[in-house]
């Protein structure tokens, strides 16, 4: 792989990136989004580089986390972000297909499961022409179905499913959580600023959880009247703001 350096993650945490795989301001939110209820036994699905994972840790060197990623490469990458930071004990890699976790994984077990899927439907939009983005971007490899039935196989009951994608399929990521047992209880918009329309949400889903009750937290602002970042993006950010995403 060419182009690997390291990126901080604040905390004395650093991350290995490449070209091909690297992070946005979308996987902190939605690290910092799941992290807000705590649970010890986490998986990321679809964990690229181990962004998620890794920021999980940052924070909390004591939880049990599974970062199930496909791509050989990106695994490759976390690999050494995990040998860097020296979190081996805490932080396994599965190298493998979400939809055959049966026999890696321990279904039932896990307190948090969370994902930043593909955006765009596969054949929607204009693909992309390196196969590890196209991976990342398009449902090449796996659907929200697929991603929603791993994620409740993994959860004990009660547990959450976090996820973030564009406004414009919520009413898929929702409908494909309750055919999967997950009902949809906390939601939240990310705009970038006042003016513009949301370009992000953030949802929970409970494993058995009942209907007829969901919470919308406030929207989260990315930047403030200034065009400066929001106070709580800067809480967010933490000892990472200076670092660039």
């Amino acid at each position: 792989m060419l182009n690997i350096h390291r990126e901080p993650l604040g905390g004395g945490f650093e991350i290995y990136v490449s070209k091909s795989y690297h992070f946005s301001t979308d996987t902190i939110l939605l690290a910092n989004f799941a992290d807000r209820k705590g649970g010890r036994l986490r998986v990321d699905l679809g964990s690229g580089c181990g962004t998620i994972a890794l920021l999980w840790l940052k924070d909390n060197k004591n939880l049990d986390v599974a970062a199930v990623e496909i791509q050989q490469d990106a695994c490759e990458l976390l690999r050494r972000s995990v040998e860097f930071n020296n979190v081996g004990e805490s932080l396994r890699i599965i190298n493998s297909d979400l939809k055959k976790l049966k026999g890696k994984l321990e279904f039932g077990k896990y307190d948090l499961v969370a994902c930043n899927p593909p955006y765009k439907l596969g054949g929607a939009g204009v693909p992309n022409p390196e196969d590890k983005k196209l991976i990342a971007r398009h449902e090449t490899e796996c659907t929200l179905d697929d991603i929603c039935q791993a994620a409740s196989k993994l959860l004990q009951f009660g547990g959450r499913f976090c996820v973030c994608q564009r406004p414009e399929r919520l009413p898929d990521v929702m409908e494909s959580m309750r055919r999967f047992d997950l009902e949809p209880k906390t939601l939240r918009l990310v705009q970038q600023r006042l003016d513009k329309q949301p370009k992000l949400f953030l949802l929970e889903g409970r494993k058995g959880g009942k209907r007829g009750y969901m919470e919308t937290m406030p929207t989260l602002f990315i930047e403030d009247g200034s065009g400066d970042f929001s106070d709580e993006m800067m809480k967010i950010y933490g000892n990472y703001k200076s670092a660039e995403v």
